[in-house]
């Protein structure tokens, strides 16, 4: 099976992810779920061949790959849709996982997004964060914001990107995307030369380090609306891993500028839903006064107690999200205990 076939299967298919691991067939990931098709399982000697043909089709550079690295891009097939690839070795041996992107961008209500998410990307300047773990769906909800200004506001949109996802077409905005290794060496590179290119709106793929989340907030304090994306699990542990890269005397000031610059902190995650399907839960931080006081003042315990009394301005914790996905008969009682944040109160909120 060539990898053409492979693709126009697990695009037919409508499958998230493909798995082309050497001991075993290909395998399609539909719906948080494992799928081994039908077939041999794939020797080396195939895998490897249908990785060159990957290399083959996207006309990508064998660069990395021949000096011993992983190596992570992105290409399309008309008509068919745009792919992310990541080939790296185990055991000796080529591997490669290929995420799906259908061509077009994102629809929100049909991916669930709520409105209190997307209405974040009507600030004209300041740090908009979306996190949560790989996999949960950051870029595509970045997409549907990006996609909102390009439509609705006189701009120059940048993004930054590794590798590029969602392709925009101009529309009200410019939109200018960039991809890191192939268009510019870096994120911290592409970050100070975009402040001379006259943005208005910058979409920093992550903050990695404290190189990069030092520029970000710089980039944001000069008036631009910047969105990025975190590896954490709650507004709170947001706000204190951004803290955390700071020595110990520079904290007070970065919490200072957070509590000027920040205007959302979005956490998601996919959870299985009682259909078999996979839905977005959201917990939904906009910074309103007091969340300004609280991070200025080091309370970040306390941001819990103000999303949940925020509900009028669109705010949520990710644990009052599961609740009320578990009420409404969406998910298990079993998908929420897993799924939340605080479980002991999660459990004493469920057996009410």
């Amino acid at each position: 099976m060539g990898i053409q076939e492979i693709l126009e299967q697990a695009v037919a298919s409508e499958a998230s992810d493909i798995f082309l691991i050497s001991g075993l067939p290909v395998t399609f990931k539909r719906n948080g779920r494992q799928e081994r098709q039908e077939g041999n399982i794939l020797m080396p000697d195939i895998a490897k061949q249908v990785i060159e043909e990957i290399y083959e089709v996207s006309g990508r550079d064998r660069v990395n790959l021949d000096n011993g690295e992983d190596d992570d891009f992105s290409f399309a097939i008309s008509r068919l849709g745009r792919f992310r690839v990541n080939v790296f070795r185990q055991r000796g041996s080529l591997a490669a996982v290929i995420r799906l992107i259908h061509f077009g961008l994102p629809d929100p209500q049909q991916l669930g997004i709520p409105e209190a998410v997307l209405s974040l990307a009507e600030n004209k300047k300041g740090l908009v964060l979306i996190t949560g773990a790989a996999g949960t769906g950051k870029s595509t909800t970045l997409a549907c914001m990006i996609d909102r200004i390009n439509h609705n506001r006189d701009c120059h949109i940048i993004t930054m990107e590794d590798p590029i996802e969602y392709i925009y077409r101009h529309d009200r905005a410019i939109v200018t995307q960039r991809e890191i290794s192939i268009d510019t060496p870096g994120y911290l590179h592409a970050l100070r030369s975009a402040l001379r290119e006259s943005p208005d709106v910058i979409l920093l793929g992550e903050m990695r380090d404290y190189d990069t989340i030092s520029a970000a907030i710089t980039a944001a304090e000069t008036g631009v609306l910047l969105f990025s994306t975190l590896h954490t699990s709650s507004a709170a542990n947001t706000i204190g891993r951004i803290l955390d890269v700071f020595p110990a005397n520079q904290q007070q000031q970065v919490k200072m500028q957070l509590a000027q610059i920040l205007k959302g902190v979005v956490c998601q995650q996919l959870v299985p839903s009682v259909d078999g399907t996979q839905i977005p839960v959201f917990e939904i931080m906009k910074t309103t006064n007091a969340v300004q006081n609280m991070i200025r003042e080091d309370k970040l315990h306390q941001l819990d107690q103000e999303m949940q009394s925020g509900g009028d301005q669109g705010m949520c914790t990710m644990d009052g999200s599961l609740l009320k996905l578990y009420r409404q008969g969406r998910i298990t009682k079993e998908t929420a205990l897993v799924s939340c944040i605080h479980y002991d109160a999660m459990v004493k909120r469920l057996s009410i």
